[in-house]
């Protein structure tokens, strides 16, 4: 008669499963870090502090700004990939984060090689122009660009930047060829965009908004599929009949390997975080929107964002420097 090893059976599968969401209700017991692969002061730096605070607050531990900038986050890639898939090394990325290994050779795949916990922020751009172009709208705009091709510069913070990928996007979808001007930063690129050296843009809503409110630049489009409440006057692309929406987004990843109860903890409470009313009003006042996705929801996401960035490089014909 065949007997069972209380180490072997039953009894062991049992207490196997339950160390699962003991394991997660233990976490944290220590600090824990968030890299962040951009220079501290920026957007994402900015709701990544706002988030790790929140996250403190709720579990009762601190949760630790890394700003590890450097090769379009390869940097801080490096550092979550040889991290321990415990849950105390996270990572906030955009959606460069997912472009630059398709743009550059890189020995990571975002997915295989790491755990999406939730996307935290979508934030659209908005199409200006210098006062000096006579569109007055998107339409317009497309009119002009394909009457006058390659005499239109537009600016972005680097090939392969959210930006640059909008905007190849955009051409792809309307018929035009406009001549890409790369900057290190957006900075340096308003300093031309409001000379009219450069006569376009796709920008951050809250870059932008004292320049359109000053005349300065023109707002002729939001990119989100629906309008921004901080400038809700300008039509979305869509309504004014081009067909692209655009949405850059940040959310955070976990090194390979840590245990699901975990993730489903963290991507938990960080919806909690982002609907908390102070949090969403200070991101509707940046032209961003709070999401806390689940972790199969920000998989599934940042899978899409993949398929639609690599064939807009192939179609494009862009190539990383």
């Amino acid at each position: 008669m065949k007997t069972w090893n209380c180490m072997t059976g039953p009894v062991f599968l049992f207490a196997m499963l339950m160390l699962l969401p003991a394991h997660a209700q233990n976490y944290p017991n220590r600090p824990a870090r968030v890299i962040v692969p951009l220079a501290a002061g920026g957007g994402m730096d900015t709701v990544t502090r706002g988030l790790a605070q929140k996250l403190g607050d709720t579990f009762g531990q601190t949760f630790v700004v890394d700003n590890r900038p450097g090769a379009g986050s390869l940097v801080g890639l490096e550092i979550l990939a040889n991290a321990a898939p415990d849950g105390y090394t996270l990572m906030m990325i955009s959606a460069t984060t997912v472009v630059h290994p398709i743009l550059y050779k890189s020995r990571f795949d975002i997915l295989r090689d790491f755990t999406p916990v939730s996307q935290v922020t979508a934030q659209g751009y908005v199409l200006v122009v210098h006062p000096t172009i006579p569109a007055k709208s998107a339409a317009e705009l497309v009119e002009y660009a394909r009457a006058n091709p390659g005499k239109l510069n537009y600016s972005s913070s680097g090939i392969g930047s959210p930006i640059h990928m909008s905007t190849e996007l955009f051409q792809i979808a309307t018929g035009t060829r406009m001549i890409h001007i790369p900057y290190k930063g957006m900075g340096a690129a308003y300093v031309d965009l409001l000379a009219g050296r450069i006569q376009l843009s796709f920008a951050t809503i809250i870059s932008s908004l004292s320049h359109v409110k000053a005349g300065r630049l023109r707002a002729l489009a939001v990119t989100p599929a629906k309008r921004a409440p901080a400038l809700p006057d300008v039509p979305t692309l869509g309504e004014a009949g081009v067909p692209v929406v655009v949405v850059n987004w940040y959310g955070l990843i976990a090194p390979a390997g840590t245990p699901m109860a975990v993730v489903d903890h963290i991507s938990g409470e960080t919806a909690k975080a982002m609907q908390s009313p102070d949090m969403m009003k200070r991101l509707v006042a940046e032209g961003s929107e709070a999401v806390g996705s689940s972790a199969q929801a920000f998989a599934a996401h940042i899978r899409a964002e993949h398929d639609l960035w690599a064939k807009v490089i192939k179609q494009a014909g862009i190539r990383g420097e």
